[in-house]
């Protein structure tokens, strides 16, 4: 298997994350799919370290591919993009990025060697969804390419490919239609339970509109129709005012404890 660095600027996030693989790991072995000695030889090769810490910095010359995952703002991304490269990320590394909407040709603008970048989004939760989103910028090369399908296939994830285009293919699709519940909802026409409901039993999806931009975070559904608006300058993608005002009142969704459900 791979060794992976993980890093973060915040200790808490990645105290978090090493929590997870180590629970996520005991549900494998109590399902009978992985042993303790995988369980230790998993979590023996990621390593963790802050994105402030010179030391842990000090390893970024070594990596071969670095997948970006931070929070959706184009200045957010620059600049990790930027403090990885000032820490002597190797040039034939891969630099892939996680964004969900934000063009990926934008993204490493003014940076050096865009054809090693590249778009991964992985599918929330990425343990269990299958697939990867791969999408190449204008500049992305083809070995760049080749290697980012290799990792998904080494990843046993399936991979589509898109061109760069707002939203990609499933936010372009998925986000207009949570972002038209949210419509349905503001105008009174029924409740979140019956929208839910009535798109899950009508439509035979696993989980409603609502419900799931609960679990996405009303934050990244505003984030992510904010970039269909501004880059395709077509109406039909505003975000609904009753989503601004839920994003600005904090009820993010689950992550929060509420959104448009109440979570313990």
């Amino acid at each position: 298997g791979a060794e992976v660095l993980a890093l973060d600027k915040f200790p808490a996030s990645l105290e978090r994350s090493a929590q997870f693989v180590r629970d996520w790991a005991a549900k494998e072995v109590k399902k009978g799919r992985m042993s303790d000695a995988d369980t230790a030889d998993l979590v023996g090769r990621i390593r963790y370290g802050g994105l402030d810490d010179r030391t842990a910095l000090g390893e970024v010359a070594g990596l071969d591919f670095v997948i970006e995952a931070v929070s959706e703002d184009l200045d957010t991304k620059r600049r990790v993009f930027t403090a990885l490269l000032e820490s002597g990320l190797p040039s034939d590394s891969v630099l892939a990025t996680n964004t969900s909407s934000i063009s990926i040709t934008k993204l490493c603008s003014g940076l050096d060697r865009p054809e090693r970048f590249i778009g991964m989004h992985f599918m929330n939760p990425v343990p269990v969804m299958p697939l990867v989103e791969v999408i190449r910028g204008l500049r992305t090369d083809e070995s760049t390419l080749a290697r980012t399908l290799a990792l998904c296939t080494a990843m046993k994830k399936q991979h589509a490919t898109s061109e760069d285009r707002p939203g990609f293919v499933a936010n372009r699709v998925l986000m207009p239609y949570i972002n038209e519940a949210v419509f349905v909802l503001q105008e009174g026409i029924a409740t979140a339970e019956d929208i839910d409901k009535t798109m899950k039993l009508g439509t035979n999806v696993p989980m409603g509109p609502l419900t799931l931009a609960d679990f996405i975070g009303l934050d990244t559904c505003l984030s992510i129709m904010r970039v269909l608006h501004q880059d395709l300058g077509d109406s039909k993608y505003r975000p609904a005012p009753l989503l601004v005002n839920y994003v600005e009142a904090g009820l993010l969704g689950k992550k929060t404890g509420r959104g448009f459900y109440t979570y313990e």
